[in-house]
């Protein structure tokens, strides 16, 4: 079966989230644990800003492709055995949120694919030009440096003992950087006053030099990975989910964190297990299976997308990645499939930056576009005609929003496939779940 989409809604499609694909030494107190969850907004990087819905793909898939270079470098070591671990770097999104006592607002990059908190910090070494104040430590009441022998500290990739206690270094897969001391402060979470989270004793960076760019539009980062640094570890919470709005609607998307995470599903999903890569712990790895293009399932060996004995290969699924990007054979089946299904000439002009373009056609005619099907351990990924197929009327055309992966060995679910859903990560159970939601139903603006 093949879902039939008009060329007049197809024109207004544009596949780009605005916005995606979350410790062992934190001691939450039990109110908070009893907490009913909280609900930040999340922003893309490049709302705001005065690009065409063309432009603004074109900007994501370029900071698509460096991310994957990135994060396929990284799988491909064991950062077990380097000297000063490298991590996955910047993402797409950003969150508001508060440091201090009192508080102090800041905004910061959420990274799937990275566990450190950490923010610039006063006195500054170096320190890149961020949209709010520098932290300065000495006027938070709530302030306290992390001894060098502590869990904290124990759990960082790299680290010394100074003066000052525990000092960290933090890597990025772009070489940017962030130095600095370890400490715990006070972080507020929540939109709203009345529905703000407050939460002691949080480890992060205070980072006095930092350098490198992509941090430039927040002021930190947050990670949301698997290990014992992340925001999600230190909460205790297990459970998490984002719902990220299509760009369509220029809405803001939403992260739940606690209780939160599932109460806000309203229709039945698909549920599968989540891997894990004990080379890259932080990273979050899915079992796929398979794809189906309308009703034919790609000749694709089911070792395709299996994660190695050695680290390598396997698919991640990131928020912070634009769009997908699957291992190169595969791919090109993949392509195959939809040249022979898509009844439209071939554009091979490179001008979108996307690996598959066709050339709408000049009378309106309707197009018929497959089904796509991501066949996960356990659940069949029914996607939207709108997660993966992007028209743009002044161009003339209409692309795949995917990508291959080249001989990387390593696949990317990204963000623009996760739209409209409600993507829950239980970190108890180890699975994934994808609910279909209207996502700019949370939005706050």
């Amino acid at each position: 079966m093949t879902s039939l989409y008009s060329l007049s809604s197809l024109i207004f499609l544009l596949l780009f989230v605005v916005c995606p694909a979350c410790c062992t030494s934190r001691r939450v107190l039990e109110h908070r644990r009893e907490q009913t969850g909280f609900h930040v907004t999340l922003k893309h990087v490049d709302s705001g800003k005065n690009l065409t819905k063309f432009e603004r793909i074109q900007r994501g898939v370029k900071r698509g492709q460096h991310r994957l270079q990135r994060l396929s470098a990284l799988a491909s070591t064991d950062n077990s055995q380097v000297e000063a671990p490298v991590h996955s770097g910047t993402g797409e999104f950003l969150m508001n949120l508060a440091i201090g006592t009192p508080p102090e607002a800041f905004s910061a990059i959420i990274d799937t694919g990275s566990d450190l908190i950490w923010t610039q910090c006063k006195p500054c070494t170096q320190c890149y030009d961020q949209p709010t104040p520098i932290f300065d430590p000495k006027k938070s009441s709530s302030f306290s440096n992390i001894p060098c022998k502590s869990q904290l500290c124990d759990a960082l990739p790299s680290s010394t003992c100074g003066s000052d206690g525990c000092e960290y270094f933090y890597q990025y897969g772009d070489y940017s950087m962030t130095e600095g001391i370890m400490a715990t402060e006070t972080f507020s979470f929540g939109d709203s006053d009345d529905k703000k989270v407050s939460v002691p004793k949080i480890g992060f960076g205070c980072g006095n030099d930092n350098e490198g760019g992509g941090f430039n539009q927040a002021s930190g980062l947050v990670g949301l990975g698997r290990g014992p640094l992340s925001l999600v570890s230190q909460l205790n919470e297990p459970k998490f989910s984002y719902c990220l709005t299509s760009i369509e609607n220029s809405k803001t998307s939403a992260l739940f964190l606690g209780s939160l995470a599932s109460q806000n599903s309203t229709t039945k999903g698909t549920t599968t297990p989540l891997l894990k890569n004990p080379s890259q712990p932080s990273f979050y790895y899915l079992s796929l299976e398979g794809i189906s293009v309308g009703d034919t399932r790609l000749p694709i060996e089911k070792s395709t997308f299996e994660l190695q004995d050695d680290g390598s290969g396997g698919l991640i699924i990131d928020c912070g990645t634009t769009i997908s990007y699957i291992d190169g054979n595969a791919f090109a089946k993949l392509k195959k499939e939809f040249i022979s299904q898509v009844k439209l000439d071939v554009n091979d002009s490179g001008s979108s930056g996307l690996d598959l373009c066709f050339t709408l056609p000049s009378d309106k005619t309707d197009v018929e576009i497959p089904k796509l099907i991501f066949h996960f351990n356990g659940a069949d990924l029914d996607l939207p005609g709108e997660n993966y197929i992007v028209a743009d009327s002044s161009s003339g055309l209409l692309c795949l929003a995917m990508g291959s992966s080249g001989d990387t060995g390593m696949s990317i679910f990204g963000n623009v496939q996760q739209q409209n859903f409600l993507v829950i990560h239980d970190l108890v159970k180890e699975t994934i779940s994808f609910l279909p939601t209207q996502c700019d139903r949370f939005s706050l603006t």
